[in-house]
């Protein structure tokens, strides 16, 4: 395996969390999850406990999807062979390096990732039951802003698929470590979401530079370059192996 891929994975999962269209929505979602006004969490009147007890269930139900995919793709691709390996990674940097030009901007828009695959959750009564489905449902439902960043780690753990699992456990990692770190700091992160909004602007444009340098790697086999930038999030990672 090519260790750095755990490192880009995890970091594919914060710019994820990053979107221009995701991160602004964040407080507001938690908010409903907790049964939190979002005057109330500004003014630091919410109760901590449920909101992040809320996050964590959230945040469980993307995890495990994601983590049954990596499995999935490990089981279908692991016994293909070594000259089919390469041709995937030659056509799977191709199909990194288009999802960059399209999160750039450099591409014409896309219905099947413009569209949102939008999973309706009925509400239960059963406490942070809620919670664990719809972040089940954000995992299988992607949206439009995290489309493109997610087909690009999928198309990367089909190239690598006896890495698929770590990948995908890396991914959602990443998601995971932000999205716990605003329930716990949830007013602080309102605020500064409404601080830094316009800057969100330029995000997709540093995110599509990275897939696009992904995508050159995976082409051309040279993932192993990037791994002394790599080194200090592999270390947290390669135990999950």
């Amino acid at each position: 395996m090519t260790e750095a891929t755990i490192a880009i994975a995890f970091i594919a999962g914060l710019i994820s969390f990053l979107s221009p269209c995701i991160l602004p929505l964040i407080p507001a979602f938690l908010s409903y999850l907790s049964g939190s006004s979002l005057e109330e969490i500004r003014k630091g009147q919410a109760r901590k406990l449920p909101i992040i007890l809320n996050t964590v269930f959230f945040v469980l139900g993307f995890s495990i999807i994601f983590a049954a995919i990596g499995v999935l793709l490990n089981t279908i691709f692991k016994n293909v062979s070594v000259n089919v390996l390469d041709i995937l990674g030659k056509v799977g940097g191709i199909i990194i390096i288009l999802f960059g030009l399209y999160v750039i901007g450099l591409l014409p828009k896309l219905s099947f990732l413009e569209r949102e695959h939008k999973i309706r959750v009925r509400a239960v009564n059963i406490k942070y039951l809620n919670s664990f489905v719809f972040g089940a449902a954000f995992a299988i439902g992607w949206t439009p802003c995290v489309g493109a960043v997610l087909a690009g780690i999928l198309t990367l753990a089909i190239t690598q698929p006896a890495s698929a699992f770590s990948l995908l456990i890396s991914y959602s990692l990443g998601l995971t470590v932000p999205f716990l770190l605003t329930g716990v700091f949830l007013s602080q992160a309102t605020g500064f979401i409404g601080k830094h909004k316009k800057a969100l602007k330029y995000f997709n444009i540093a995110a599509g530079i990275i897939l696009i340098t992904l995508g050159i790697l995976v082409f051309t086999d040279n993932l192993v370059r990037i791994s002394n930038f790599a080194g200090p999030l592999n270390n947290l990672f390669l135990d999950l192996e």
